[in-house]
């Protein structure tokens, strides 16, 4: 998540003081993970610094003086040159799953009971993103759907992970991890 970007887009939609840009996040963006008032306010210093807002003159308010942001042409530009870019398509082919099986099979560890360990670690995160979806609203839903999908192949590769262990270890020992691997699929 891009914290600069994201507030330039809200900011897009209508000049803002620093508290609504926060809530706003919060609500839209940050499940789980609020964003810090100090970061708000770093981030727009360096969106001010680099000519992508303007902040206008404190104004009063309940609490301490307040100053309305509002996105420049440089800013409008740089939002929708990155709106319109695709995000890097995922995955990685060196993720954390794949490395620790390896790795357990190069040192003789048991790494079909860290594949079930981590079956159940994905099992339970499913779980806990399936009541979401049946308890939050549309965003919660979609976002709960994007974390599902993702699991779901991860759970699919830890399977066939598990079914190929004996074949993966003796790749593994032989020190042979060339194109070989793709023979014994």
């Amino acid at each position: 998540m891009s914290v600069p970007l994201t507030l330039l887009g809200l900011l897009e939609r209508e000049p803002s003081h620093g508290y609504d840009l926060k809530r706003e996040y919060d609500t839209y963006f940050g499940r789980g993970k609020p964003l810090p008032f100090g970061q708000v306010y770093a981030t727009l210093s360096r969106l001010a610094r680099d000519g992508k807002v303007v902040a206008g003159e404190a104004e009063p308010g309940a609490g301490p003086d307040r100053k309305r942001y509002v996105i420049t042409e440089a800013g409008v530009t740089e939002f929708e040159t990155w709106l319109t870019e695709p995000v890097e398509p995922e995955p990685h082919l060196q993720t954390v799953l794949f490395s620790k099986v390896l790795l357990a099979l190069m040192l003789g560890r048991p790494a079909g009971h860290y594949l079930d360990t981590q079956r159940s670690a994905h099992l339970q995160r499913m779980r806990e993103l399936t009541a979401l979806k049946r308890t939050g609203g549309m965003i919660d839903a979609l976002l709960a759907d994007h974390g599902l999908f993702h699991l779901e192949a991860d759970l699919r590769w830890i399977d066939m992970t598990a079914a190929r262990l004996d074949a993966l270890a003796q790749v593994v020992l032989d020190g042979s991890a060339d194109s070989s691997w793709a023979g014994s699929q």
